[in-house]
This record gives C-alpha cells, structure tokens and sequence, in this order.
C-alpha cells in the first residue's frame, strides 16, 4: 500500500468527530442524556460542557446534537461563536446556524428555513445563500426577543412530533470577555422558567473552566444555573477501541507496540490522537502500522503541533539554546500539566539554575505557563505546548 492509492484518512485534526466515528465518553453521554430526556418531557436544562483545550468538547457536543434529534425529537442548533464579541453577534450566528447546520430529519430545514424566510437567499451549489445585510440589521431586535425567536421556531415543528430544542453555545472564548454575555445567559434561563409556558430547552454552552468563572466574575448568579459536565483526558481502552476503529475502516491493522505509543503520546486528548493518527495513517506503506511508523508519525505530528497550536513567539523561545538544556530535563517529568518548582531544579547543573528563573519568567510572559494555586507550582496553559517539548526531546535522544 502506498498514500497515492489510500482512501480517506480517517482521522479529522481541527474538526469536530463525524457521529459514527465517535467513541467513548459513555459516563459524560449518559450525564447529558438524562438531560436531553428532561428536556423531551418538557423540563428545560442547562449544562456546562468543560474541559480543556483538545479534549473533544465540540465533537461531543454534536455528537449529543445528532443522539438528542435521532433518539429525542429535539431540534438541535450547534452555534459556533467565535470571532462573536456583543450579543447581536450571538443572534446573527445563531440564525446562521439554523439556516446552515443540516437536521437529522431534512424536513425540518425546510420549515426552519421558513421562519426565516427573510434571510435565505438564493439556493446555491453547497447550500443556501444568507442575506447576511438584513440579518445583521435585525441582529438587534432578534437578540432582544432571542427566547420568542425560539419559541416561534418550535411551534414551526408541531406537526414533526419535534418535542424541544437543544442549543449549543460552542467557542465562547471571546464572547464571555462581554459582561453582558453572562446577563444575556442567565436572564434567557430566568425569562424561560418564569413564563406560563417555559420552552423545553436544552442550553448547553461549551468551553474551558476558565470562560466559566469569566461569566461568574461578570455574573455572581451565573455559577447556580448550569449543571456541569466535565470531559477528562480517554482511558487506555478508550483509545485503543479509537484507534482499531479508525485505522480498520480503512483496512489497516496496528500492532501492540505501535498501539502503544500511540495511546502514550496521545495522553488520552482527541485533538492529539487524530494528529498523530492522521500523521501516522500516511507514513505507513503497508497497511500494518508498527512501531516504526508510530514514531515517525508522532514526530511528525510535533511539528505538526508546533506549527499550528504553539505561537511562532513561543517556538523562538523554545528553541533558544539556553533553554534547551532546561526543557530537556523538564520533559522527563511525569507527562502532567503541573510541576513544582523545585522537582524541575533538582536535576540541573548550576549554569542551568541561574538561568532557570528568568527562564520561567519568560515562560509565564508569553503565556506558556501560570503559577498555580500552591507556592512554587507552574502549570501549562495548553497541553499541545508541553507535549510538543516532550516530543521534540524524544526526537532528539532518537537521533543522537
């Protein structure tokens, strides 16, 4: 087998998990199902989808979207708001995202696509054109009334047996730096339940710890309204069942050792396991990806890493000759996102201790680590950074 005559790779890096290659995740699936079921008799909820950055949040989220139209008869709306910073922003991509994310049942669009008749220009080759003019100059209006538009959008579905909506609030990272955010959140949960009528909802907001407590330093009451579900690193039996899965749909098997390294490097987080599987995936030639393989393709997916998720900043940093020493000997740590302090320095030579500081100074200036909640303790903002240090360590010891 060569990559000229491979089919698609299975793995997404950068994107949401198409729902039948999803995998894992049972305990947060049945935490979010007894809310979604609520919600299908008619009790409106709101959880708080968190982990951190690469975990799956987005995958899960929709795959919970797909799982809650199919096997509840809700209708689900998976808005994306990044690059969103007022809450007219928040009505403009929620609209977007009704007319443009396809429905379990293709019906729905087209009533859907009728309460918005306003906005949808002409049928196009890849979907619908969006008269995106007149939706942001009704961006206003509909942000104020955004519990009515919802309501006006179920009662559209009466006839489709449709018993409830779930919407999804994903990449709020800028949005929650609006103190108006955690207002607008928390008076569309009050609004609903304090109606004759409260909408059967499903408001599930997406995003790491930190926007959370962002909305509750904006907006004490905030903390009280979500139930939280947490996403922590896949277990070992998580990711081999991902991995086989993956690799078999595309008629290539995984030996032990190669599995092995696979799992290790990945560290459980789904953003990491599909670069370094996608990587992989093309690097084997002969349908059996052994131990060989695995390494080049977790190589590769470093500076794969490297490019995409480290800034260019922190990559000059990083490989500054008087650092490495340093970050050679921090990558043989346990592979954790905390350290102390003085774990790290216990194994440096006293060149490196006078430069080890100044070196966590920098690191803490550009964004790579934060002091923790214990005296002396760092933690890393983002995994990627410190599995890419470790990678590019391993790298090394292989080539010398």
């Amino acid at each position: 087998m060569n990559a000229l005559t491979k089919g698609i790779s299975p793995f997404y890096p950068g994107q949401p998990v198409p729902a039948e290659l999803f995998v894992g995740r049972q305990a947060e699936i049945d935490k979010i199902a007894r809310a979604v079921s609520q919600v299908e008799l008619g009790k409106p909820q709101a959880l708080f989808l968190t982990g951190e950055y690469g975990i799956g949040k987005s995958s899960l989220a929709g795959f919970m979207r797909f799982y809650a139209e199919k096997e509840n008869h809700l209708f689900g709306i998976h808005v994306l708001l990044g690059g969103a910073t007022t809450i007219e922003d928040v009505a403009v991509k929620t609209v977007e995202a009704v007319l443009k994310t396809p429905a379990y049942e293709p019906t729905l669009m087209e009533k859907a696509r009728s309460v918005l008749s306003k906005y949808v220009g002409k049928q196009e080759l890849f979907g619908i054109q969006i008269n995106l003019e007149a939706l942001r100059a009704d961006g206003p209006s509909i942000s104020h009334g955004y519990l009515p538009f919802l309501r006006q959008l179920l009662e559209r579905f009466k006839d489709e047996e449709i018993k409830g909506i779930m919407l999804i609030l994903d990449e709020i990272n800028g949005i929650t730096a609006n103190s108006t955010f955690a207002h607008f959140i928390k008076g569309l949960v009050d609004e609903n339940a304090l109606s004759a009528t409260p909408l059967p909802l499903l408001l599930m907001l997406s995003g790491v710890e930190e926007r959370r407590r962002e909305m509750i330093q904006h907006h004490q009451p905030v903390e009280r309204i979500f139930d939280i579900v947490e996403i922590n690193p896949m277990t070992e039996s998580e990711m081999k069942v991902f991995f086989n899965k993956a690799f078999q749909s595309q008629n290539v098997t995984v030996n032990e050792d190669a599995m092995s390294l696979l799992c290790h490097y990945s560290a459980g987080f789904p953003k990491i396991m599909h670069i370094v599987g996608d990587a992989t995936f093309w690097i084997d030639q002969d349908g059996i990806v052994d131990k060989d393989d695995a390494l080049k393709g977790i190589f590769l997916a470093a500076e794969d890493i490297g490019r995409k998720f480290v800034d260019q900043q922190v990559l000059k940093a990083l490989r500054s000759k008087d650092y490495h020493s340093i970050m050679e000997k921090m990558s043989k740590l346990p592979f954790d996102l905390s350290f102390q302090k003085t774990d790290l320095e216990k194994g440096l030579s006293d060149s490196e201790k006078k430069k080890y500081n100044n070196f966590l100074q920098r690191m803490k200036k550009l964004n790579v680590l934060r002091s923790g909640d214990v005296t002396g303790e760092y933690i890393f903002n983002s995994r990627l950074v410190r599995l890419y240090i470790l990678l590019n360590s391993i790298k090394k010891d292989v080539s010398k």
